[in-house]
């Protein structure tokens, strides 16, 4: 259904795309260098990106400084619609999880020496041709570096940079790019503009003397790292959103709504109980479904797809008057939960998926063999039901925020049913969630869990995050960053569509998803992971060679939250890498059970995914073991043990944890 679903969609989308193409500008008009673009790239506006030259001062933020597009900068997208900056410019930084793209002609990473993504530790070296240096701290910042394998034009092929794990929030930092070598291994020289404003100062009068002023910090902290100007192709500076800039919308909305619940519970209906005998299901016993009423900050009379937050002139979500969200959930009660009260849990469905995945095969399994009901809301702004939406930003950027404010609308749909979840007199209250002598069904004395999967994993670090009542969860088949993601995931090939039509040149796609990333951070992990284990734990649980949420993007995850690996994680020789999971400490046997944060590796034996920005696609990269830890017994074990107690125990014992690939 989904997929078809999708196809119809798609269709319609690239059809309607397809129609404003003949009066869309060439691919490479953007006015790369027109009013208010970085003189230091003649090639295309906005790079080098991140960069505080499109940024302004104001002492009104965490980190004095604004983002401050400005329409004219912004790529638009062949319909030629100018892209409304607003939603990007309450900013006060750049994403955390950015990635940093430069377009250097010529450059050959393998001949400069840039860190690979199986060389992280390179990133280090006091010779490194690519310098990330935190200016507050004076720290370099790991990273690895590649060529956009994506480009069909090698003259207008972008480097990306990506942190091995996230800038630190509300920290300021200075790139530089040295000593670049091209193919033959000759030294590529600075474009003239930087070679202008890196040397000696110029007159008050010269075009580039602002540009120069504003760079002259940037060059001062390299110089102090041991950065020489000699040699530099190019350097630049940005400023990291802070915490309440990327947190304050989701923590707006949490802290008003729960102000007006005070003590009470939620107001919930149920609407539907449905008793299955053994021979119908004999795992899940009760089917339960309701609603659950959510106040609404959402623009638009019942939140739909496409409405943004109701902003107040302080520019913070406000409850549209009156407004009520009403949150449809479905819950699974296992039958022992007729014997023994069962763990209450949140389940968090895959990509722009529904609800009614709380009843698949593998939650069902984990709920009767552990004990847990799970309940599970639809995560609007990232539903089935939002599919048009998310295939209209693609073409049209204008409607992206509607993306992550309707999901931190969703996430608060989920608080409000876990808090009726665990309430005395929340859902244990009604005859759907008690016995037929009226004892409870779920024990709502030691809090709730959560565990989601895929999309459940990567925007459930959030949900953790902003929950009063959720503790510990489980991200399961994980990673956070969609700009870092989308072009690893096989999912994201009938997207991939609908992005080549409506901006068909690669080195302006990379730029589109950055920005794409600076709102998403609201509304997903990568905007809160660096503070989420702060009173939280999490247990990742990754598919080695995922075809579906990259690798590489729990690596970063796991490093930015500080959770340890369990070891040994791989067989030896089974990673690519030169230091497998660098930057990530294991657990050592002696410190389980660990009562922390962790990540837990399950291979099927599927083959290494790209070392490229490119999705496992083709027969080369064999089974998507995507599903795999989910339907594993002994995975199951280690997400209940900790969600129960706290405790991360090793289930693998002294050899890496393996899943059997799943049917």
């Amino acid at each position: 259904m989904f997929h078809r679903l999708l196809r119809g969609l798609l269709a319609a989308a690239l059809g309607a795309a397809a129609l404003l193409v003949p009066d869309a500008r060439p691919a490479h008009a953007a006015g790369p260098s027109g009013p208010g673009c970085d003189p230091l790239a003649p090639v295309e506006c906005l790079l080098p990106f991140p960069n505080d030259w499109y940024t302004r001062p104001d002492p009104a933020t965490d980190t004095g400084r604004r983002v401050a597009f400005g329409a004219a900068v912004l790529p638009r997208a062949t319909a030629g619609r100018p892209v409304d900056p607003t939603a990007w410019n309450r900013s006060d930084g750049f994403s955390p999880g950015s990635t940093l793209i430069a377009h250097v002609p010529g450059l050959d990473p393998a001949a400069t020496g840039a860190a690979p993504i199986t060389g992280i530790g390179r990133s280090l070296a006091p010779d490194a041709p690519v310098v990330l240096l935190d200016t507050r701290t004076g720290e370099r910042w790991p990273y690895w570096a590649e060529p956009d394998a994506n480009a069909t034009d090698p003259a207008r092929r972008a480097l990306l940079i990506h942190p091995a794990r996230n800038f630190r929030d509300g920290h300021h930092y200075a790139v530089a790019l040295r000593n670049l070598k091209d193919a033959a291994g000759r030294t590529i020289a600075a474009a003239d503009p930087f070679a202008a404003v890196a040397g000696r100062p110029l007159p008050g009068g010269h075009p580039l003397h602002a540009r120069q002023r504003q760079l002259r910090p940037a060059l001062q902290a390299l110089r102090r790292a041991g950065v020489r100007t000699e040699g530099l192709y190019l350097a630049w500076d940005f400023t990291v959103a802070s915490t309440r800039g990327l947190t304050g919308d989701l923590f707006t909305i949490r802290d008003d709504a729960f102000r007006r619940l005070g003590g009470r519970s939620p107001a919930f209906a149920v609407t539907q109980v449905t008793d299955f005998t053994a021979e119908q299901d004999p795992r899940i016993a009760r089917e339960v479904t309701g609603r659950i009423d959510v106040p609404g900050y959402l623009n638009l009379p019942g939140g739909p797809p496409g409405s943004v937050f109701h902003r107040g002139r302080d520019g913070l979500p406000r409850r549209l008057p009156l407004h009520t969200q009403l949150a449809t959930f479905r819950c699974e009660i296992p039958r022992s939960a007729f014997r023994t009260a069962s763990h209450p849990a949140l389940y968090g469905h895959g990509l722009l998926g529904r609800r009614s995945e709380v009843g698949a095969g593998n939650v069902k399994s984990m709920a009767a063999e552990h004990n847990f009901t799970f309940c599970a809301t639809d995560w609007i702004g990232m539903a089935e039901e939002d599919i048009p939406v998310v295939l209209g930003a693609l073409a049209d950027p204008n409607l992206f925020p509607a993306v992550p404010e309707r999901s931190e609308q969703g996430m608060l749909n989920a608080l409000f049913l876990a808090r009726a979840l665990i309430h005395a007199d929340g859902l244990s209250t009604d005859p759907a969630f008690r016995d037929a002598d009226g004892r409870p069904l779920v024990d709502i004395r030691h809090g709730i869990g959560y565990d989601g999967n895929s999309q459940g994993g990567i925007l459930g670090g959030a949900l953790v995050a902003a929950s009063p009542d959720i503790r510990r969860g489980v991200l399961g088949v994980t990673g956070m960053n969609y700009g870092l993601l989308l072009n690893r995931s096989a999912d994201f090939a009938p997207f991939q569509q609908v992005l080549d039509t409506s901006y068909p040149d690669k080195l302006r796609q990379q730029i589109v998803l950055q920005l794409f990333q600076m709102v998403w951070d609201r509304g997903e992990t990568n905007g809160y992971a660096s503070h989420l284990t702060d009173r939280h734990r999490v247990l990742m649980h990754i598919a080695y060679g995922d075809h579906q949420v990259a690798n590489a993007a729990a690596d970063v995850e796991a490093r930015t939250l500080g959770a340890r690996l369990i070891a040994p994680a791989l067989a030896p020789g089974r990673s690519p890498d030169t230091v497998p999971y660098w930057g990530i400490e294991a657990v050592s046997r002696g410190q389980l059970p660990y009562r922390g944060s962790a990540m837990t590796v399950w291979d099927s034996g599927t083959p290494t995914p790209p070392l490229t920005n490119t999705p496992p696609d083709g027969p080369q990269y064999g089974h998507d073991p995507h599903s795999d830890p989910r339907n594993s017994s002994a995975a199951r074990q280690q997400k209940a043990t900790f969600l129960t107690t706290g405790r991360v125990i090793n289930v693998c014992g002294t050899t890496p944890c393996t899943a059997a690939p799943a049917s």
